[in-house]
């Protein structure tokens, strides 16, 4: 009972990374392929996943939660995420921000260093408009009160005139292979322009976030790209087996 407990535990993990097949699990978890159906049709019952043709994924969140709620989500994994990513850039780069709660954390430790940011989060603007070594670009556009942020189309034009050195995003979910899970078609356009125009694409997304798919829109990630996350090795698989270069981050250990 303990082995099929902790197997499904561990069903959990590789689904992190998004679809997986019903012959691929049992290879991996060396048993057969009735079992690993026994093993998904519990994990339905529980509804932590959602069976499809020949496997299953992680089973999809709930409706969007506010900035203001996520913020005070999985801090510790946030802020380890947000010291990794410091670590990449080099004094001087141009970066673009995303909105959300991990990019806001990593822009919040841009204060004392010298960058140009574009950006369409607002609750960077209280954060870096004074910073006296930043350059702060903030997109225009129609403003998204659940994630206080910019999309449309007075976004894109502006950002269209613009290039950088890297984008740091966030999303709702990231799935191998398929990319980028946001709620609305406006925020994936923005997001897909701004890998277009950054030489690099970074994405911090804390464990939670891996094989994630309950919003309808998605954005497709570029061929090589950078994930950071506090996830484990077993959730990161799929997403090296994608061509990403993933860094782990370790959150510190609450006192």
């Amino acid at each position: 009972m303990r082995q099929s407990t902790t197997r499904r535990d561990q069903i959990l993990d590789a689904l992190a990374g998004g679809e997986a097949d019903v012959d691929r699990l049992a290879e991996r978890f060396g048993v057969s392929a009735s079992t690993i159906r026994r093993d998904l049709q519990r994990l339905s019952e529980r509804r932590a996943i959602a069976r499809t043709y020949g496997g299953a994924i992680l089973a999809p969140g709930a409706e969007e939660q506010s900035l203001r709620k996520r913020e005070g989500l999985h801090r510790e994994a946030k802020d380890a995420i947000a010291e990794a990513a410091l670590a990449l850039v080099r004094d001087g780069e141009t970066l673009i921000l995303d909105g959300g709660s991990t990019v806001q954390a990593f822009g919040r430790r841009l204060r004392g260093r010298r960058h140009r940011i574009i950006t369409n989060n607002l609750t960077l603007i209280p954060l870096l408009a004074d910073a006296p070594e930043i350059e702060l670009i903030v997109l225009g556009g129609a403003v998204r009160p659940i994630s206080m942020g910019t999309t449309g189309p007075l976004a894109e034009a502006a950002l269209r005139r613009m290039t950088a050195d890297r984008i740091f995003a966030s999303a709702d979910g990231v799935v191998a292979g398929r990319g980028l899970c946001e709620a609305t078609l406006e925020q994936v356009s923005l997001k897909s322009l701004m890998m277009t125009q950054a030489a690099e694409t970074v994405v911090l997304a804390d464990a939670s976030k891996l094989g994630r798919a309950g919003q309808p829109c998605w954005a497709p990630l570029p061929a090589a790209w950078t994930l950071i996350t506090d996830a484990s090795a077993a959730c990161c698989v799929p997403f090296t087996e994608a061509g990403a270069r993933v860094i782990q981050a370790v959150p510190e250990l609450p006192d």
